[in-house]
């Protein structure tokens, strides 16, 4: 039997995804950095969310963020370094004394955060207006009215 008729490279697509929670966990943990910055977003408070159209942005450095989890829930302040290999960001002013006396600052997780003021450059202004919700050509985009229509 000649199966090429019913597998034929061309028309077959396999998704790289997988539901499975073993290679889920495998390609999160051992994800390129390019990849963690996506992952390590956080949302947008609501005043910037309505301002841009956007709900979540990967953190960087300057980005003033408030926390909304933990014991060090509603403080805010400016980040100052995203560790990508370890999944975390770290804020300023927040640090902890260890027992031989040295500080060590507080590692954060990105998802536990809220965006409060945006560092923008022109770089992340670019990616705003992509990803903009409210745009005013795309609100149009798909809809027929009767004067179309006509």
């Amino acid at each position: 039997q000649d199966h090429s008729l019913f597998f034929s490279s061309s028309s077959m697509k396999f998704s790289t995804k997988s539901s499975s929670r073993r290679k889920c966990r495998k390609a999160h943990f051992s994800a390129p950095s390019s990849e963690r910055r996506k992952l390590m977003s956080a949302p947008l408070s609501k005043e910037l969310r309505t301002k841009h159209g956007v709900r979540a942005i990967p953190v960087r450095q300057d980005d003033e963020v408030k926390i909304v989890r933990g014991q060090h829930k509603d403080t805010t302040g400016k980040i100052t370094a995203v560790y990508r290999k370890k999944w975390v960001i770290y804020i300023q002013g927040l640090t902890r004394e260890k027992t031989n006396g040295a500080t060590a600052e507080i590692p954060f997780d990105a998802s536990k955060v809220e965006i409060v003021k945006l560092k923008l450059d022109k770089s992340r202004k670019a990616i705003l207006e992509r990803r903009n919700k409210n745009k005013v050509d795309d609100s149009k985009k798909g809809k027929h009215t009767e004067s179309s229509l006509a």
